[in-house]
């Protein structure tokens, strides 16, 4: 079969898109986006393997404590990044008319902010650190911030690089912020230095980072007038406000431990957090950095639209679903063996946090496609209503430890979702039975591998050393999930992989 026929026939495309004029041009950003999807994947697991070999060695040098120093810090630093941000690079990729003049005026605002931002982080650092009982806290505050004045720099040319769909270049600046900052906190911990190791090699990271985007697309710069760019910036404040919420949303499960069970459960909770979070976050990295350039290009084609939501969400939950579940699944025998005993109280919060992580993968699209087709206000509102809904889940959910905050984002945000469902399917036509049919072979597979690990859990004796166990847990995992895909999946599976291979090839 012709590769053309099998983009059409197997994923989806309307009958419109079968026209000689209409094939080529989805073939074409099919490839383009495979290609970027990859290089960006290639940066992101690089760096990400280097990571977690030096984290597996931090996490033995450091303390829980030390780890709940830093998490208290960093409750403040996503909403000033947003603030520093103002979805500017969202702007640059979303609005492609912009003139090089208006473009200037983004770049120099920008930067404005980034600096107007710190100098907030320096008001609120002693606030913060009263807030959480910690004096240490307020020194942190102070270095960890000191990023926002780079990030400013970087929005504009950041969002040139991704307009113009440089994805090679993004990705290997992001593996080189991984390594770098990998490489200075497993020196800082070794030597002793203690939470100041998590600091400083974050920051240095960050750092690097925005130098050497701003050398990659540098661009000049002109005095902001909001008779020029006042739309683009009403664009960025939806996308801020939006912003705002959601780092609020997510962090609020931090401030609720901190304050009300102490920096140590924090640590716990938070290792829960990062572990429950890390099979996912490079896969919905890849989707927030890398898609909305390509929506972007078909935000008035409902069909194509519709297509890369069907092909997408399919795509990421059959790597995502046994990930993210296997990890809970898994996580008893996994958290002694890897990080020691002394970390045995994470357990409970990431069995529980990986079932809110597989559905927060699936969930991550929605939000870019409605940013694409020209409606950030309704995700605004969406994560508002999230923001005001959750902290009663989690103030609740606190009375049972770590484990009932943990259970507040699963009891909370799948209801909070349905808005953002409703109005993604109203707006690109989508069916819910469609939408349905592409989850169907992740969900098929995941169900028969939680059976097949928790019998093997029930039919291994107790007694056994937690090393073969776990293996015998991930093998029977991967053999069940693996094997429901080839029985009653073959066919989609197959052609999926005849896709990438001929998208690959040409």
């Amino acid at each position: 079969m012709d590769p053309q026929e099998i983009t059409s026939s197997r994923f989806g495309t309307e009958a419109v898109d079968k026209t000689p004029a209409a094939v080529p041009s989805a073939a074409t950003r099919d490839r383009s986006l495979v290609g970027s999807l990859a290089w960006k994947a290639i940066g992101d697991w690089v760096s990400q393997i280097f990571s977690w070999l030096s984290l597996l060695i931090v996490i033995r040098l450091l303390s829980p404590s030390d780890f709940g120093v830093v998490a208290m810090a960093m409750t403040l630093l996503p909403y000033l990044k947003g603030i520093g941000d103002f979805g500017i690079s969202r702007v640059i990729v979303n609005f492609p008319d912009l003139t090089e003049d208006q473009i200037g005026q983004l770049n120099a605002f920008s930067v404005l902010l980034g600096f107007a931002s710190y100098g907030v982080a320096l008001g609120l650092a002693y606030p913060v650190a009263l807030f959480f009982r910690t004096p240490r806290v307020f020194a942190v505050v102070i270095a960890t911030s000191s990023v926002l004045v780079p990030w400013g720099f970087r929005a504009v040319p950041e969002g040139l690089l991704i307009r113009e769909m440089r994805f090679r270049s993004i990705s290997g600046f992001d593996a080189l912020n991984a390594i770098v900052a990998a490489a200075v906190t497993l020196g800082m911990a070794y030597f002793g230095f203690g939470y100041w190791a998590l600091v400083w090699g974050n920051v240095v990271g960050m750092f690097l980072r925005a130098i050497v985007i701003i050398a990659a697309r540098p661009h000049r710069y002109a005095w902001p007038r909001v008779s020029s760019i006042g739309e683009h910036l009403r664009f960025g404040w939806h996308l801020l406000v939006s912003l705002v919420a959601m780092n609020s949303y997510q962090n609020l499960d931090n401030v609720t431990v901190g304050r009300v069970l102490g920096r140590t459960a924090l640590g716990f909770y938070g290792m829960a957090w990062n572990l429950a979070n890390i099979p996912l976050e490079k896969i919905t990295t890849l989707v927030t950095t890398v898609v909305p350039s390509y929506l972007a290009v078909v935000q008035k084609d409902p069909a194509e639209l519709r297509r890369y939501v069907r092909n997408l969400t399919e795509a990421m939950s059959l790597i995502t679903f046994p990930a993210t579940i296997g990890l809970g699944l898994v996580a008893r025998e996994l958290v002694p063996v890897a990080f020691g005993h002394k970390w045995d109280n994470a357990v409970v919060p990431l069995e529980i946090l990986s079932i809110y992580a597989a559905f927060r993968s699936i969930l991550a699209l929605l939000p870019k496609v409605l940013t694409a087709v020209g409606n950030p206000r309704f995700v605004m509102w969406c994560d508002l209503l999230i923001l005001v809904t959750l902290p009663f889940a989690f103030y609740v959910g606190s009375r049972w430890g770590t484990g009932g905050v943990a259970m507040g984002w699963v009891a909370a945000y799948p209801i909070i979702a349905l808005p953002l469902y409703w109005k993604t399917f109203s707006t690109i036509g989508m069916k819910t039975a469609e939408y349905l049919r592409a989850l169907r072979p992740a969900l098929n597979g995941s169900l028969v591998m939680t059976a097949c690990v928790l019998i093997s859990k029930w039919k291994m004796p107790p007694t056994m050393h937690p090393i073969p166990r776990l293996v015998i847990e991930i093998l029977v995992g991967a053999i069940a999930y693996s094997g429901t895909l080839y029985l009653f999946h073959r066919q989609r599976i197959h052609a999926f992989l005849v896709l990438m291979r001929n998208i690959r090839r040409r």
